[in-house]
């Protein structure tokens, strides 16, 4: 694939190529592409808008929403319920399913999305972003029910997500590879910078939250002492560690030269199911880290094929690098 190339040529010339893709989905994705087009907008002036800092509000999860949580959901919602593409959305920041307004025409698909993954960084200036997954929705373009927001990894068609960092990059996936676009700012387009990407099967280099290491599971607690045993110690190898507290950001680094990203069960959110939620973030994620040769796993079990109980359905998750995340499988195993 010609770097170059705008995101719906890229996408119009997978099509032609054989893969399966319908028009709606192509305008589907490029309509995604330009809400994160405005929020890239709305970060940059956050500061001089007086958007920063906490929005005074908790989303479903109890979590404390910032202002930019709120106003990027908003922009997503908004923006994508009038396209007609749409059955439905679900988002993170939301309790419910969220219909389209009778007013609008509704479409063959169903949308989960993190408006904005890494938020608790937005104060200090580090990379946050956009994560979504479209599944079609089982019931057409009729209203969907409750039900229909319960959907395993597999069955995604597509999944991508923005980074907000030193320049504006989608990640995509549409089952057919990885590829990535940089915004251009001086003709509004997202340009194709690299394709096919392949994640390194072998890393020495881990990201988790060192902080929470007393609440892990066992196998978690000693892959890790394991790593930093680094050559003497049984995996080998000199480990570096990593940390940024946004998941796409360290995805982003992942796909980019391989590593390893853990966010293990904790003692404190058992009863939840782990700490990142399954539709919003494990999903896509999954599924663009397996397109590009990666693995996804709770530890015990392939991400894409949980069965999902609810729509804010929480999973410990483990990614990247095959051969690592096959390593820490093995922990489990034990």
């Amino acid at each position: 694939m010609q770097n170059g190339m705008s995101l719906r040529q890229y996408l119009v010339d997978q099509k032609r190529g054989g893969v399966a893709i319908e028009a709606d989905l192509i305008d589907l994705i490029c309509e995604t592409a330009v809400t994160c087009k405005e929020i890239t907008a709305k970060i940059d002036r956050a500061a001089l808008e007086g958007a920063l800092g906490a929005a005074g509000s908790q989303n479903v999860q109890g979590e404390e929403q910032k202002k930019l949580d709120v106003i990027t959901n908003d922009v997503m919602y908004e923006h994508l319920c009038t396209t007609g593409l749409l059955a439905g959305m679900g988002s993170e920041e939301v309790d419910e399913p969220m219909m389209i307004p009778d007013q609008y025409p509704r479409g063959r698909y169903l949308m989960f999305f993190d408006p904005l993954d890494g938020s608790s960084n937005i104060d200090v200036n580090i990379s946050v972003g956009t994560i979504f997954s479209i599944v079609e929705a089982p019931r057409g373009d009729a209203a969907p029910a409750p039900e229909d927001f319960r959907r395993k990894g597999i069955e995604q068609l597509a999944a991508g997500f923005c980074v907000y960092g030193p320049s504006t990059t989608l990640v995509l996936t549409i089952g057919n590879g990885v590829a990535m676009f940089t915004l251009d700012h001086s003709v509004g387009e997202f340009i194709l910078v690299r394709d096919k990407v392949q994640i390194p099967e072998e890393t020495a280099e881990f990201a988790i939250n060192m902080s929470n290491q007393r609440f892990w599971e066992e196998p978690v607690k000693q892959y890790i002492a394991d790593c930093i045993a680094g050559e003497t110690g049984p995996l080998g190898k000199r480990y570096n560690m990593r940390w940024v507290a946004s998941m796409v950001a360290e995805t982003f680094r992942i796909l980019t030269r391989g590593g390893i990203f853990l966010y293990p069960m904790d003692e404190r959110v058992r009863e939840k199911g782990g700490k990142l939620r399954l539709m919003y973030e494990a999903n896509p994620i999954g599924f663009i880290i397996e397109q590009a040769g990666g693995a996804a796993s709770t530890g015990r079990e392939r991400i894409l094929e949980v069965e999902p109980g609810s729509l804010h359905q929480r999973v410990p998750v483990i990614l990247g690098s095959k051969k690592e995340v096959e390593k820490v499988e093995e922990y489990h195993r034990r």
